[in-house]
């Protein structure tokens, strides 16, 4: 696979650059450049890469993404590392993870290799626009559209492939240390569905809850089964862990209504290192006020890329709320949060091969 760079003709001054860059907040900024990389049945699939200036997207009325919503995506992130590289956090598995939201979008294979090589090639060109704030990184945006012209409900035969970039400081406006959230009437996803991929769709049907969440005060929401209507599944956004009084950590199940999340994961593997016993397995709603109400339950943390470990502090519903503990960050939601961005950031040494210079 062979890249073309095409030069930026009015690139953001480096004074306002960096300006911006000094609190970026998070998905508003954008880098100067993008990469794009396009996929043709007809021409034997995947074409050479461009690496340009981020700017619009020619698309035709007709492309299949605007009307039968064929789309997937990924985030991650890159980390300045001390000596001043640069490092990016399990990106093999953020590759493969597209690769099977692909598969349940009936897109064509992105060779993980070449899904990586495009990071590095955007890396390459906006090295300087990683965020100045402490805690701060550049969030990657890997995404794939259908461009096929055509009104048919079929696969399509024409995708685009892009990575952008956005420098990111704290993922919750609030900033705060634990988060408050509201148990949505909606669901997310149904067994059979999209759960378990990570397309536009799923968090289209987010936004209302999302929405219903925010304007009651809550910084997330929360989502039941879509069957019975009280297992606990996940955020609109993260994946949640339930830490008890005698050792034991419970996560929900991966059963096809969940995302798969590469943080989770993780969380799973330092968890059992720090002695705990981990579990996936359903929880509900009722089971979870029980256990907080009880003292059982001493600390609920929520993960994900962009977010990494926060501690949930509150719940909130149609039929009242409660505290989990004192409300606020806790021990084992800390230390994990210190571990997981301290091998992430290079301060703590990665015993499992999950960190990639680039």
């Amino acid at each position: 696979m062979h890249f073309t760079t095409l030069p930026h003709p009015a690139p953001m001054p480096a004074d306002e650059r960096d300006a911006r860059l000094a609190d970026p907040g998070f998905g508003t900024l954008f880098s100067d450049h993008m990469v794009t990389i396009d996929y043709d049945e007809d021409a034997g699939g995947w074409q050479d890469g461009v690496v340009g200036p981020r700017g619009p997207i020619a698309l035709d009325p007709a492309a299949a993404v605007l009307h039968y919503a064929q789309e997937i995506f990924e985030g991650l992130k890159a980390y300045k590392q001390p000596g001043g590289g640069v490092a990016l956090f399990r990106p093999e598995a953020n590759a493969a993870r597209f690769n099977a939201s692909a598969d349940r979008l009936a897109m064509p294979h992105l060779p993980e290799k070449l899904f990586i090589e495009a990071i590095r090639q955007l890396l390459a060109v906006d090295k300087d626009w990683f965020p100045t704030v402490e805690g701060g990184s550049l969030y990657l945006r890997p995404f794939m559209i259908a461009t096929e012209a055509f009104l048919g409900v079929r696969p399509a035969k024409k995708y685009k492939f892009i990575v952008i970039a956005s420098p990111a400081g704290n993922y919750f406006k609030s900033g705060a240390k634990a988060v408050s959230i509201w148990i949505s009437d909606y669901t997310r996803a149904a067994p059979g569905g999209t759960g378990a991929a990570k397309c536009g769709g799923n968090y289209a049907a987010s936004l209302v809850p999302t929405g219903q969440a925010f304007a009651k005060g809550h910084d997330q929401v929360l989502f039941l089964d879509a069957v019975e209507r009280k297992w606990v599944e996940e955020l609109g956004g993260m994946n949640l862990f339930f830490v008890f009084d005698d050792g034991r950590v419970i996560t929900p199940p991966l059963t096809g209504t969940i995302l798969p999340g590469i943080t989770r994961n993780s969380l799973i593997t330092l968890l059992r290192e720090e002695g705990l016993n981990v579990s996936e397995e359903m929880y509900s709603i009722d089971q979870w006020r029980a256990d907080a109400e009880s003292g059982r339950l001493v600390e609920v943390m929520a993960c994900g890329t962009a977010a990494v470990v926060t501690a949930v502090g509150k719940v909130a519903g149609p039929d009242g709320e409660f505290t989990i503990g004192a409300g606020g960050i806790g021990q084992t939601t800390a230390k994990l949060r210190e571990k997981l961005v301290g091998i992430q950031t290079g301060t703590v040494s990665d015993t499992h091969g999950w960190v990639m210079k680039v």
